[in-house]
């Protein structure tokens, strides 16, 4: 008779699976909660004591750390002396390994909990158990996912034992089972003890989904998501419209990271390709929104649009008459979502954008390699500002400066961002020289950029980007300083009455 382990912690789809077990002839060993869940529905596993002659002890710390379980379970069945020792030694094979862990991350991430809670919520017994029939998966078929059960028992259905392909793959989801739970562990642990960049790092994520594509139609890709997504396009709801793609969730990123930064204010914020083409903010989301909109009425067709408050009725006929992808907001009235979802392929994200949050790190993949940096959550007010020029901003001037470093901190370098009104009105991105995309920003301004004031996003080596803005009409600059050449800047500036502040602080993101 063959014998089946079954110890598990999520009891999803148990007691089938173990009845089918039972019907195809199999003897199941159990323990603790799992054992009285079998009993009551009306089975009769043995208990693990009963197998290793030794009772469960330390509140059922240790159980299944034994020889005759650990044994059955690493014997190499076509090595003679390993079977001959199992017959001298009494010990039966376990053919069957049905195990999933203490729930490490559900007990982190309850609230109220301590710390002892969660030191008590790390398994020991079941890691090892899964690890050894891993291990000697030629000859142990293990299963620690329910979602496995179905294709597990049809196979010993049909053929008396799984095929030695299924094994191979259950004993690799095994190995990323407890490689994820070992690596939640040393992340909550890293964290206590205040480590921010250890000489080892394993990060964990899940899938979400399969995409059709990565960023072009020959790249394959899936979407993964890490331990804590509450501020995250993993953790919305999609409400209306097709999946989204690879470069969706890219730009439906970027737009709530700007978001972020807009924290007790109606915002806006229109986006295309990682850069924001429009961000507007306004007494109420629908005015910031016009303010988005007419920032550059052209680039935000076929874009993304993420707001920080409800959708109602009037803003959705406005949006509904644009071409947009996606659009993410706190929550859509019924009224608004019957005017939307009439667009057959627009997505439709519900997601918090009003969460206050402070993600710790950001990880950038490069070949063989990953980097490791605080997120940029740096912000300023008017009095952190330092003014360099004979002529100071006004306070109305100094409202928009600040709104503008909000915008262009999430820019690509190097970045320029024209102001006026509470909204963009030029946004240069990504260009090789500065006074490049200044030139960009401003041509895109056109007649708006008289009397509007300009974001960079670090230094002007030299006097040619300030000199473009003065011919432009622009009133006052807002930069982190620092350049050798800082002084040309301010004299350009102080000859045609431009204010400009200093930050101390540059947003480059490349």
């Amino acid at each position: 008779m063959k014998r089946a382990l079954v110890s598990v912690s999520d009891k999803t789809g148990l007691v089938e699976f173990v009845k089918g077990l039972v019907d195809c002839g199999y003897e199941i060993i159990s323990t603790g909660g799992t054992k009285k869940a079998l009993e009551e529905a009306g089975l009769n596993p043995i208990g693990i004591s009963d197998v290793t002659g030794f009772p469960e002890i330390m509140d059922g710390r240790v159980k299944t750390l034994h020889p005759k379980v650990h044994g059955a379970l690493l014997c190499v069945r076509d090595n003679p002396e390993h079977v001959k020792q199992l017959q001298e030694l009494g010990i039966e094979y376990i053919d069957l390994v049905c195990v999933n862990l203490y729930p490490f991350k559900e007990t982190v991430q309850k609230k109220g909990v301590t710390h002892e809670e969660i030191i008590e919520n790390i398994d020991i017994g079941g890691p090892s158990m899964l690890r050894s029939a891993s291990k000697n998966y030629k000859s142990i078929t293990v299963v620690c996912d329910p979602k496995d059960y179905d294709k597990v028992l049809k196979e010993i259905q049909e053929n008396g034992d799984t095929c030695p392909v299924t094994r191979e793959f259950l004993a690799a989801k095994v190995f990323r089972h407890t490689a994820r739970y070992d690596a939640m562990i040393a992340d909550y642990l890293t964290k206590k003890t205040g480590e921010e960049f250890p000489e080892s790092l394993t990060i964990t994520f899940d899938k979400v989904q399969d995409l059709r594509y990565g960023e072009n139609p020959h790249q394959k890709a899936a979407f993964y998501k890490g331990m804590n997504p509450q501020y995250s396009l993993a953790n919305a709801t999609q409400l209306h419209g097709k999946e989204l793609s690879y470069n969706n969730i890219q730009d439906g990123n970027a737009a709530i990271e700007i978001l972020k930064d807009f924290e007790g204010q109606c915002a806006a914020v229109g986006l295309k390709h990682m850069n924001p083409c429009g961000v507007g903010i306004g007494e109420n989301i629908e005015a910031a929104w016009d303010k988005a909109y007419e920032a550059d009425p052209v680039s935000i067709f076929g874009g993304i649009v993420a707001l920080n408050d409800t959708v109602e009725k009037g803003l959705a006929e406005k949006l509904s008459k644009i071409f947009l992808e996606i659009i993410i907001a706190p929550d859509f009235t019924p009224e608004a979502l019957e005017i939307l979802t009439r667009k057959k392929n627009i997505r439709l994200m519900k997601l918090d954008t009003t969460l206050s949050v402070n993600t710790s790190l950001k990880y950038t993949n490069v070949n063989d390699g990953l980097l490791v940096q605080e997120m940029d959550m740096h912000q300023i007010k008017g009095e952190d500002l330092r003014c360099v020029t004979n002529r100071k901003p006004t306070p109305e001037e100094i409202k928009q400066l600040l709104f503008g470093w909000k915008v262009v901190k999430h820019v690509k370098s190097n970045a320029i961002v024209l102001v006026k009104d509470d909204m963009t009105i030029g946004v240069g991105a990504g260009q090789m020289n500065r006074v490049g995309s200044a030139k960009i920003a401003i041509e895109e301004a056109g007649e708006k950029a008289k009397g509007s004031v300009m974001a960079s996003d670090a230094f002007f080596p030299m006097p040619d980007t300030v000199e473009e803005a003065i011919k432009a009409g622009v009133t006052a600059i807002i930069q982190p300083g620092g350049s050798i050449r800082d002084q040309d800047s301010i004299d350009v500036c102080n000859e045609h009455g431009i204010a400009m502040v200093y930050t101390g602080i540059r947003h480059f993101k490349h």
